[in-house]
């Protein structure tokens, strides 16, 4: 049996942790903020400090990338940080990742670092409206963002990123990255893994759809081949310059035949967790195989899979639960408006029969918790009709 520590101690660790049992996995969480090590999936039992966890295990990892610094180097002085925290750090600095995206030539949108009023208005010179203002750091589901679509409101919004800055509890200090809007014709990422070795597996490219910049809905279904060998060139190259190891998310903006980075994510993520019920080897399972130095598991789709976000409810009418291939994952939280909670995975036969049940789904679910469920299953039925 080894013992894995993971940094953070909510719902990716949890699935970690099921993920792990089989395997014969030990799996604790740190939790930053008690600064204890917890059970993943009974927070209540302590087994000591940050020290006492890295001397027990034989590996650490991360669910989430904006960790202190201090903890960070104090895991990488151990030896036993995988992914490194470089990748740790990139994954948490919006800056240090436009930084390697540039060192590896991959596409992206046009950008400014603004440190000061003088970067500011250069941003304003050198993009075109409308323009994307988002926090360098801690900036997450729709939050620390701004958009600049009139010249007349760019006063207004550099004295508010202003009193952000400033106002920042950051180890680091906080900065904005100005981004020109790209008009995407879809949102799309890559999940993959990369071995000890070197062995990458990827799993298939997913189209994803956001309400009030939160993931609501990702879903995975045969894909064009070549959009999915462009997304896994960027992937071997990001992962390459770091030396990955574990699981990498990448979102792209897909513009026509051409997939820019908006940004990427070192750990297991939100528009991977369709991969529990439409692969053999889930995320979370890849991401610990990686870590502790098993051979990766197959990454193939072996039926399609959507993956519904429940965001602010506690409760889904049981009906859900009479459909077919409908797997439900609660993350055992309080609730509260906007806070995940848990996922619904919808597999089927299909991609028509998908669609269907999407529909029939969106039909059972109160429609101001899920406003634009219903739209999205509706576009996915006309496409492939």
């Amino acid at each position: 049996m080894k013992n894995v520590l993971v940094l953070g101690a909510g719902q990716l660790a949890r699935m970690m942790d099921l993920a792990g049992t089989p395997l014969n996995l030990n799996i604790k969480a740190f939790d930053v903020r008690t600064d204890q090590v917890v059970h993943p999936l009974a927070n209540e039992h302590s087994y000591g400090d940050l020290q006492t966890g890295i001397d027990a295990c034989d590996v650490i990892t991360a669910e989430f990338e904006h960790i202190s610094h201090d903890v960070l180097a104090k895991c990488e002085a151990s030896g036993k940080l995988l992914p490194s925290s470089e990748a740790i750090k990139i994954g948490g600095d919006r800056r240090l990742e436009k930084a390697l995206l540039e060192s590896c030539k991959v596409a992206n949108a046009k950008h400014v670092i603004i440190e000061s009023r003088d970067d500011f208005d250069n941003a304003l010179n050198t993009l075109a409206l409308p323009i994307i203002f988002k926090s360098a750091l801690e900036g997450y589901d729709g939050k620390g963002q701004w958009r600049l679509k009139d010249i007349a409101q760019a006063d207004a919004i550099w004295q508010d990123m202003q009193q952000f800055v400033e106002q920042a509890n950051t180890s680091v200090k906080q900065g904005i990255v100005a981004e020109q809007m790209v008009p995407f014709d879809r949102e799309i990422s890559i999940v993959g893994a990369r071995s000890r070795t070197g062995e990458i597996a990827v799993y298939p490219i997913t189209e994803n759809h956001h309400t009030n910049g939160v993931l609501s809905v990702s879903i995975a279904v045969n894909v064009d081949p070549s959009l999915q060998q462009q997304a896994l060139e960027v992937f071997t190259k990001l992962t390459e310059k770091l030396d990955y190891v574990g699981v990498l998310a990448i979102e792209f903006f897909q513009v026509g035949q051409q997939l820019l980075v908006n940004e990427i994510a070192p750990r297991v993520h939100n528009s991977g967790h369709w991969t529990q019920q439409g692969t053999d080897c889930c995320q979370f399972e890849n991401h610990l195989r990686a870590i502790v130095g098993l051979p990766l598991g197959n990454t193939e789709l072996i039926r399609p899979t959507a993956m519904v976000n429940i965001l602010g409810e506690d409760s889904v009418p049981e009906q859900v639960l009479a459909i077919p291939g409908v797997a439900m994952h609660w993350y055992n939280k309080q609730k509260r408006a906007g806070r995940k909670m848990g996922h619904i995975n919808i597999c089927a036969a299909s991609e028509r029969q998908l669609a269907e049940k999407l529909q029939q789904i969106a039909g059972l679910l109160d429609q101001q918790a899920y406003p634009d469920l219903q739209q999205f299953a509706d576009k996915l039925e006309h496409r492939l009709a």
